[in-house]
C-alpha cells in the first residue's frame, strides 16, 4: 500500500517541475593563490571541486560580491591555466587549458583537411578524494592537506554504492569495522582499537557526529538512514584533543546538505528486494528543498520508510525470518542567510528503529536456525534538535552549535539458560532499558593563514541524563518471579577548553600542536532489589577525570603536490562505575579511565596528473588501562579494565580515475595487538591481541561510467571487502571466533534525465561466513553463536528528481 501511494506522489512530483533561477551566494575571498582561493570557494558554495591541481600555476585571486557559482568561475578562473565544468549542483570539474592548435597553410591545390572534433567530456570521477573539505577538523581544510590519516566518502559515492547506513561504508572506508549484533545493537571500531564486541557503559571507542553535535555516548550506534547525505567522514586515531572523551581510536561523522536558499527541488526513491530463503525487503525515501524568503530564508525536509526482511528461523517458536526490521524517520532543517557573512541552520532529526529479533543462530542446528523461548525484540530511537550559527568577521571565522539528543533504546533477552533444573521455573526473560538526554554547547574561533599562522580555540560543554532500569524475571505456567530490578541514573557534565595552532614555515614545512583540557564528572544512583535473596540495596558513586589531552604533528607538502607528516596524539575515556549485581559487595565497584598515545607517520601522494591519489600510515598505539564491557556469571552486564596493550598498525588508500569513466578506489589496513599487562582483578589470563576487530580487512570499489547518447548514462559499480577472522572476549575461555568472510555487491544505475533505475546483486556466491560469534549474554559461552551473512539479494531501485 505505502509502495502504491509513494509511487503515485513520484508521478506527479516529476510531472511539473519547477523552474528556478541560477542561486547567488555571496563570496569573501581574500587574494591568495589560485588553489587556495578556489578551495574557498568550494566551503562557501558548498560544493566540491576536483582537479585544484590543473590550477596550480595560476596567480594569486580574490573575489567579493553575490555571484552565480558559474559567474564565480569565470571571474576567478580568468586567464587561468584551467578551465571548469560544472558536473552538477554540487560538483565542479577542473582540468587544464589546452594549447591553442596551430594549423599549417596547405599549399595551393590541396584541400586543408578539417580539424578534428573535439571529444565528447569525460564522465566525472565518481569518488572524489583530495578536494574535499574535511568537517571534522573543525575548520576548512582540505583532505590532501590534513596531517592525520582520513577518508570521505561523498554523496555520490555513497549513492553507487548503495550504502544506506553505516554497514554499507564499512568496506570502503579505511580501518572501519562494526559489530554485527544487529541494526540499532552495533558499535564502531576504528584501526583495530577495540574494547570488545560487547556493547555495555563503557565510552563508545568512535566518536560518531551528526554534522556537528555527538549521537551516542555508550549507546549503541542508532543506525540511522543516509538519506540526502553529503559525504562522510572517518578521522583514523584518537582526536582527544578536539574531540575528548569517546573519541580514541577516531571520529565517524554524517554530514548532511543544506538547505538551498535559492533553488527549489527534491527527490523521491522506490527500493525492493528478496532475499534468498527470507522475507522481501522495501522502502520509500525522499527530499524537498524550498526557498521561502529567495536569499534568506530556506527549508528542506527528509522522509524514510524501511522494512528489511529477516533471513532467520525460531523453530522452537515455530516462526519464520523472525529477524525483521522497520526504520521510520526524517529530518527538518532549515537556513536563514543574516548577513552576507553570517548563518543560521536549524535542524531536527528522528528515527524509530524496531527489531523483531536478534540476528544469531546456534550451531547445534541447521544453518540459519536457533531455537530460543523467548522473543528477542530490539529498539533503537533517536532525536536531535540543533542550532548551529556559522560565519566570519575580520578574517576570523566562528561557529556555535547548540543541540539536545535524546536516545531511547530497550532490549529483551532470552535469559533461560541460567535456570537451576531442580527449580520449578522453565523460563527467564531480561528485559533492559535506557532513556539518554543529552545537552551540548560547542563554540570556536578560527583564523586560516596559508603563508603563516593559523590558530582555533574553542570552549565545549555538555550535560547528560540517563535513566537505565533492568529487571530478570522467572517464569512458570502460573507465576512470574521477579529475580533482579534494577533502577538506575546517571547524570554526567563534562567541560572543555581547547586549541590548536598551526604555522607554514618556508621551504613547503609546517608545524602544529593542540590541546584539550577538561574535566568530566559522572554521578551514579541505583537502587537494587533482589525478592529472592531478600536483598534491597541502594547504591552510590561519583567518578572524576581531568587532565590534558595533546597532539603534536610536523609536515611537508611537496612543490608537485602530497604530502608526509608525523604525528603525535591522545586519546581517554572517563572513569565510571558498576551498580549491578545480586549481592553486594562487588569485586570492582568502579572503573579508571583507559589512556590512549598515538605514534604516526603517513604520507598523501598525487600522480598522474592528480588522478592518481595514495595514502598510507604507519601507526603504533600503547593503549593503559583499556574499559572493557562485559557479564557477571549471572549475565548482567559490567565494565571493568582489563589491562594494557600496544597496537601497531599499516593503513594503505588508492584512488584512479581514467578518462574512459573507471575508476577504482582500493583499502587495506593491517593491525597487530598484544596484551602486554592483564588486570589480575578482571581476569586470571588475557589472550595475545585485542578482540573484536580482525589483523586484516580491505575492500575494493570499481565504477564505470558511460554517456550513451540521448541523454543516456549507464553506471557500473562491483564492490568486494574482506573481514579477517576475530574472537569475541578479553577472557580465552570464553573466545569463541568469528571466521574471515567477504562482501560483494555488483550494481547498474541508468539514468536519464531526471530519472534513474538501478538493481543489484549483494553477496552473489550466497555464502554464509559466520560476521560475529555473539548474540545472547545468558547463553554466551554454553553453546556456539554465530551470526551468518545474509544470504543472496537481488534489489531494484528506482527515483526521480525534480
Amino acid at each position: 500500500m505505502i509502495l502504491t501511494l509513494f509511487s503515485g506522489a513520484l508521478l506527479l512530483a516529476v510531472a511539473g517541475p519547477a523552474l528556478a533561477a541560477p542561486k547567488r551566494t555571496a563570496y569573501d575571498i581574500d587574494p591568495k593563490p589560485l588553489p587556495e582561493a578556489l578551495i574557498d570557494l568550494a566551503v562557501q558554495a558548498d560544493i566540491s571541486i576536483l582537479g585544484t591541481d590543473a590550477c596550480r600555476r595560476g596567480d594569486r585571486r580574490g573575489l567579493r560580491g553575490r555571484y552565480t557559482l558559474d559567474e564565480a568561475l569565470q571571474h576567478l578562473l580568468a586567464g587561468a591555466p584551467c578551465s571548469y565544468r560544472i558536473v552538477d549542483a554540487h560538483t565542479v570539474a577542473l582540468s587544464a587549458r589546452q594549447a591553442p592548435q596551430i594549423f599549417a597553410v596547405a599549399p595551393p591545390g590541396r584541400r586543408k583537411a578539417p580539424p578534428p572534433e573535439p571529444p565528447p567530456p569525460a564522465p566525472s570521477p565518481t569518488f572524489e578524494i583530495e578536494e574535499l573539505v574535511v568537517h571534522s577538523a573543525k575548520r576548512e581544510v582540505t583532505l590532501g592537506e590534513l596531517s592525520a590519516a582520513a577518508s570521505i566518502l561523498a554523496g555520490r559515492g555513497i549513492a553507487a554504492m548503495g550504502a544506506v547506513d553505516v554497514t554499507g561504508t564499512t568496506g570502503q572506508l579505511t580501518g572501519l569495522h562494526m559489530t554485527n549484533l544487529g541494526p540499532g545493537r552495533d558499535k564502531l571500531l576504528i584501526r583495530g582499537l577495540s574494547d570488545g564486541a560487547f556493547t555495555g557503559r563503557a565510552r563508545s571507542t568512535v566518536a560518531t557526529f551528526l554534522d556537528d553535535l555527538p549521537i551516542n555516548y555508550s549507546a549503541p550506534h542508532p543506525d540511522l538512514r543516509f538519506v540526502d547525505v553529503k559525504q562522510i567522514e572517518v578521522l583514523r586515531g584518537p582526536q582527544g584533543s578536539l574531540y575528548g572523551a569517546g573519541a580514541i581510536s577516531g571520529v565517524y561523522r554524517i554530514v548532511t546538505n543544506k538547505p538551498d536558499l535559492e533553488n527549489e527541488g527534491g527527490s523521491l526513491a522506490v527500493f525492493g528486494s528478496v532475499t534468498k530463503g527470507g522475507a522481501p525487503s522495501g522502502a520509500v525515501e525522499g527530499w524537498f528543498n524550498v526557498p521561502v524568503v529567495p536569499d534568506r530564508l530556506a527549508m528542506r525536509v527528509v522522509a524514510y520508510h524501511e522494512r528489511l526482511g529477516g533471513y532467520l528461523d525460531d523453530v522452537n517458536m515455530r516462526r519464520s525470518n523472525v529477524d525483521r526490521t522497520t526504520r521510520s524517520g526524517g529530518r527538518v532543517s532549515m537556513r536563514v542567510e543574516l548577513s552576507d557573512t553570517f548563518h543560521l541552520d536549524l535542524s531536527t532529526t528522528g528515527q524509530q528503529l524496531d527489531t523483531n529479533d536478534t540476528k544469531y543462530t546456534t550451531q547445534i542446528l541447521s544453518p540459519g536456525k536457533r531455537a530460543n523461548r523467548v522473543q528477542e525484540t530490539h529498539r533503537n530511537d533517536f532525536f536531535q534538535t540543533a542550532l548551529s550559527l556559522h560565519g566570519e568577521f575580520k578574517g576570523v571565522r566562528f561557529r556555535s552549535s547548540t543541540g539536545f539528543i535524546r536516545h531511547d533504546y530497550a532490549s529483551q533477552y532470552d535469559a533461560s539458560a541460567i535456570l537451576d533444573p531442580a527449580d520449578e521455573f522453565d523460563l527467564g526473560v531480561y528485559r533492559e532499558r535506557a532513556r539518554v538526554d543529552l545537552a551540548v554547547q560547542d563554540t570556536s574561533f578560527s583564523v586560516s593563514n596559508p603563508t603563516g599562522l593559523s590558530w582555533l580555540l574553542g570552549i565545549y560543554g555538555s550535560r547528560s541524563r540517563e535513566r537505565s532500569p533492568s529487571e530478570l524475571h522467572l517464569r512458570s505456567r502460573s507465576v512470574v518471579v521477579p529475580v533482579y530490578v534494577e533502577d538506575r541514573r546517571d547524570t554526567m557534565r563534562e567541560l572543555a577548553i581547547y586549541g590548536e595552532m598551526s604555522y607554514r614555515l618556508s621551504n613547503g614545512w609546517s608545524v602544529a600542536a593542540g590541546a584539550r583540557a577538561f574535566e568530566t564528572s559522572i554521578d551514579t544512583e541505583a537502587l537494587i532489589d533482589a525478592p529472592q535473596i531478600s536483598q534491597q540495596r541502594p547504591f552510590s558513586a561519583k567518578s572524576r577525570t581531568s587532565g590534558v589531552s595533546p597532539k603534536v604533528s610536523v609536515q611537508y607538502e611537496f612543490p608537485s603536490g602530497g604530502m608526509i607528516y608525523a604525528l603525535f596524539s591522545e586519546g581517554y575515556r572517563a572513569a565510571g562505575a558498576n551498580s549491578s549485581g545480586l549481592r553486594t559487595p562487588l569485586s570492582y565497584v568502579k572503573f579508571d579511565a583507559d589512556h590512549l598515545q598515538n605514534f604516526e607517520i603517513g604520507a598523501k601522494l598525487r600522480l598522474a596528473d592528480g588522478r592518481l591519489r595514495l595514502t598510507g600510515a604507519i601507526f603504533h598505539d600503547l593503549w593503559t588501562d583499556i574499559q572493557t564491557d562485559g557479564f557477571l556469571g549471572s549475565g548482567l552486564a559490567l565494565t571493568a579494565n582489563a589491562g594494557d596493550a600496544r597496537v601497531t598498525g599499516l593503513e594503505l588508500e588508492g584512488a584512479h580515475d581514467w578518462d574512459s569513466g573507471l575508476s577504482m578506489r582500493a583499502n587495506v589496513t593491517f593491525s597487530d595487538s598484544e596484551l602486554t599487562r592483564a588486570n589480575r582483578g578482571f581476569t586470571s589470563s588475557l589472550g595475545r591481541g585485542l578482540p573484536g576487530v580482525p589483523e586484516i580487512t580491505g575492500g575494493v570499489l570499481i565504477t564505470y561510467r558511460r554517456q550513451l547518447g540521448d541523454g543516456l548514462e549507464l553506471q557500473l559499480v562491483g564492490e568486494a571487502s574482506y573481514v579477517g577472522s576475530s574472537r569475541i572476549s578479553f577472557d580465552p575461555r570464553f573466545a569463541p571466533s568469528s571466521n574471515a568472510y567477504i562482501r560483494d555487491r555488483i550494481g547498474a544505475d541508468l539514468s536519464a534525465g531526471r530519472w534513474r533505475f538501478g538493481a543489484f546483486v549483494s553477496n552473489i556466491t550466497d555464502a554464509s561466513g559466520d560476521t560475529f560469534a555473539y548474540g545472547n549474554p545468558f547463553s554466551f559461552g554454553q553453546v556456539r553463536q554465530t551470526t551468518p551473512q545474509r544470504p543472496r539479494t537481488f534489489g531494484l531501485r528506482l527515483s526521480a528528481d525534480f
